[in-house]
């Protein structure tokens, strides 16, 4: 964003508005356009060696959790594959396009949203631009901290238990390309989602709508429904398994629950930056 923009966007009129923000949109597109056509390009390449590397093996996770599995005595992990089959004739051309597009949403968002607030920070109180900043870089790092929570946790867990169940010995299971990819990057970005709880959480309690103490009284709830919710994922009945995927999403329960104050402060004893005086 340049100066001149700035100036616009702090002091222009309503036309010059819409005239900056429609270049900010345009080069927010363009940027989107760009990376979505080099993610095509490459796109065998990802679908081979990262989109589709759950179907094997010899994915990371699938052999630590054979390590720990075998030295515990718990159940065989080895042996796992997965063979995708296509029964729609555009299938393959239309998730070609479709992944490049929002694996491209997802690589540019920090450069989208850096250039709307470049667009919306002149008209913002200097405390309103440092909270803004700290959430954004939260927010980003969060948020890409879940993707890969759910890349190499919860997505290949997830597709060994739906894959290996089987309703009845007479019905085999056959995959479909749409289906793998429906789920691939729904728990994906669902986990990315769920990594933005403590900043929910820490932009709830300034805003005086959450404090400690909702935490603490339904602190057991969420132990139960979130060990539930990871023995639902889980494929194999050895604490381990369990633990891998219940420990990060209650790490993010309890950061919640620290950034959150202990009690509402109350409006007389706010500062000019929103934070109750000392």
């Amino acid at each position: 964003m340049t100066d001149d923009t700035d100036q616009v966007a702090s002091t222009g009129g309503f036309w010059d508005h819409v005239e900056a923000l429609r270049g900010v949109l345009l080069r927010c597109a363009v940027t989107v356009v760009v990376m979505a056509a080099v993610l095509f390009a490459v796109m065998p390449w990802i679908f081979d060696n990262i989109i589709l590397a759950p179907c094997r093996e010899d994915f990371p996770l699938y052999r630590w959790l054979g390590a720990l599995s075998a030295r515990w005595g718990g159940d065989d992990l080895n042996g796992f594959k997965v063979e995708l089959i296509n029964i729609r004739l555009a299938s393959q051309f239309f998730i070609h396009m479709s992944t490049s597009l929002w694996l491209a949403v997802a690589l540019a968002f920090p450069i989208v949203i850096h250039q709307l607030w470049g667009f919306i920070s002149p008209g913002l109180y200097d405390n309103e631009k440092r909270g803004a900043r700290r959430a954004f870089l939260a927010g980003n790092a969060m948020f890409y901290l879940g993707v890969a929570t759910g890349y190499f946790l919860v997505f290949p867990l997830t597709l060994r238990f739906l894959a290996q169940y089987k309703v009845s010995e007479m019905v085999p299971n056959q995959i479909s390309l749409d289906s793998y990819m429906d789920n691939f990057l729904v728990l994906i970005l669902v986990m990315g989602i769920i990594f933005e709880l403590p900043l929910v959480c820490w932009m709830l309690g300034r805003m005086g709508l959450l404090t400690r103490d909702f935490f603490t009284t339904y602190r057991r709830h969420a132990i139960v429904a979130l060990m539930a919710l990871a023995a639902v994922v889980t494929p194999t009945g050895d604490p381990f398994t369990l633990m891998v995927v219940f420990l990060p999403v209650y790490l993010l329960w309890e950061s919640g629950a620290m950034l959150v104050a202990p009690r509402a402060p109350s409006n007389d004893r706010l500062t000019a930056d929103g934070l109750p005086q000392s």
